[in-house]
């Protein structure tokens, strides 16, 4: 009897400052970078269940003339480096430099990037998670018909906790508590 094979239609839309790493506002300095306590581990598991991961992140800072996409780059570089994993950790990545108001294909809620990443990479919707730790994250992943998943360590608004609850959508601590519900 064979071994059962691993899926590998299934994602993890993930947001970045806020839900894998400390939200500094506006960080342009890798130094800055700090892990969520359990995100390496929590990726580790996930990859392990076949989820392929996917980094989605708003950067209005370099709209805003704060700082330049190169250091979002070396941001990102000095992330992969502390989470200890092979390399490349994530499928792919959209980094939306805008700032509100400017005009913008990828900016969250904007659902373009998952779409686009689901077609590319021949993944199941149903079998796909957004996890943010805001409103945008939340909207985005209804937008693109994924499921959201909300996580208390970043910026989530007090406000917002009854959308979600009437979309019925669920609230982690952090993502490895919700790593730890994934079969």
């Amino acid at each position: 009897m064979s071994e059962p094979s691993v899926r590998t239609d299934r994602a993890l839309f993930l947001d970045r400052d806020g839900t894998l790493i400390v939200d500094k506002v506006y960080l342009a300095d890798p130094a800055g970078v700090e892990l969520i306590p359990g995100t390496g581990a929590a990726l580790r598991r996930a990859r392990e269940l076949g989820y392929k991961l996917f980094l989605f992140t708003n950067q209005s800072g370099i709209g805003r003339g704060y700082h330049t996409i190169d250091d979002t780059y070396r941001v990102n570089a000095r992330l992969e480096e502390l989470l200890a994993l092979p390399r490349p950790v994530f499928a792919d990545l959209c980094i939306a430099p805008e700032a509100p108001g400017q005009p913008s294909a990828y900016r969250k809620p904007s659902p373009r990037f998952i779409i686009e990443m689901i077609a590319r990479h021949g993944l199941d919707p149903a079998q796909c998670y957004l996890v943010g730790d805001n409103a945008s994250d939340h909207q985005a992943a209804l937008n693109a018909g994924i499921h959201p998943i909300m996580v208390r360590t970043g910026k989530i608004d007090p406000g917002s906790i009854p959308e979600v609850a009437r979309h019925g959508s669920p609230v982690f601590e952090n993502l490895a508590a919700f790593v730890q519900t994934l079969a």
